[in-house]
């Protein structure tokens, strides 16, 4: 048994046992992305994704946590995703969570009483790509949904009682939109209060259409310099309750780490000293 390449996890889940029941991303337009552009979006069959369970149980049958692939497993029917919980919580004793990928617009179509039902049975854990939280900026890249969209879909998550990771994306605004993308990216995420709020800097891949904006003029990339000023405005901004907070990830310019909003003060303190010192990760030395 095999996975189809290529395969995508969080980092969160380097650890963990990955099952993938879905191919590629149900939405699979955004202009920044290159995860699945080669990759249509299927699920699995029944047959194919117990088989698959098998093989996971016989390759680490200790498993703790389990990772389910690919993009939006969320999306899959819920009584399907029940079925799926119960099995593996039957068949690896020592499982304790099981996450997933989740869309916007998947989480939208599930009921409060759905998520509900999918945490009592296991589900502990929900990675959202917020992107940004401009309604300008989401609409260019082809998000999908609106800021108000972005923000009912992860407090409905989170009152479900699961586990919410965010994710931001550095100078997705470009020049033009980094201080809105900063400041409304601040908003949606104050509003949904996420466990979890991960920050990566923009890399522009060959294959996608932001490359050809870029190529085209319509989209400049933020220099480096103004990704520090928008990280600062936006952290000065976010009001948000015991969130751990990440900016660690290879493609980020400066690494960062704490619980807001408690080391706020210290995180500023720490981007002001890396602006003023020049202490920047080198441009080729970026990668995702």
């Amino acid at each position: 048994m095999t996975y189809e390449a290529p395969l995508y996890r969080p980092p969160s889940e380097a650890r963990s046992l990955i099952l993938q029941l879905t191919l590629g991303c149900s939405h699979n337009q955004c202009t920044f992305c290159y995860m699945y552009k080669g990759k249509p979006y299927r699920v699995k069959s029944r047959e194919a994704m117990w088989e698959h369970i098998a093989w996971g149980k016989a390759m680490d049958p200790g498993a703790r946590r389990i990772f389910l692939a690919d993009g939006n497993v969320l999306g899959l029917e819920t009584p399907l995703l029940l079925e799926i919980l119960a099995t593996l919580y039957r068949e690896f004793p020592s499982l304790e969570r099981v996450s997933v990928y989740g869309g916007p617009g998947d989480m939208l179509e599930k009921t409060p009483e759905e998520l509900t039902s999918l945490h009592q049975a296991g589900l502990q854990l929900v990675y959202l790509g917020v992107e940004s939280g401009s309604d300008t900026v989401l609409q260019q890249v082809r998000k999908g949904v609106t800021s108000e969209e972005m923000i009912t879909a992860g407090v409905r998550v989170r009152e479900a009682g699961i586990h919410l990771s965010c994710m931001l994306i550095s100078g997705l605004g470009g020049t033009i939109h980094w201080e809105a993308h900063a400041l409304e990216s601040a908003r949606v995420i104050s509003a949904i209060n996420p466990e979890y709020l991960g920050l990566l800097t923009l890399l522009v891949e060959d294959n996608t259409p932001l490359r050809r904006q870029i190529q085209q003029g319509s989209f400049q990339l933020l220099p480096p310099e103004k990704v520090l000023a928008e990280t600062r405005l936006l952290l000065e901004h976010l009001q948000v309750t015991d969130c751990t907070f990440r900016s660690n990830h290879p493609s980020n310019y400066l690494n960062l780490a704490g619980v807001l909003n408690q080391d706020q003060q210290r995180l500023l303190a720490e981007i002001k000293e890396a602006g003023e010192q020049g202490l920047l990760r080198p441009e080729g030395w970026r990668a995702l």
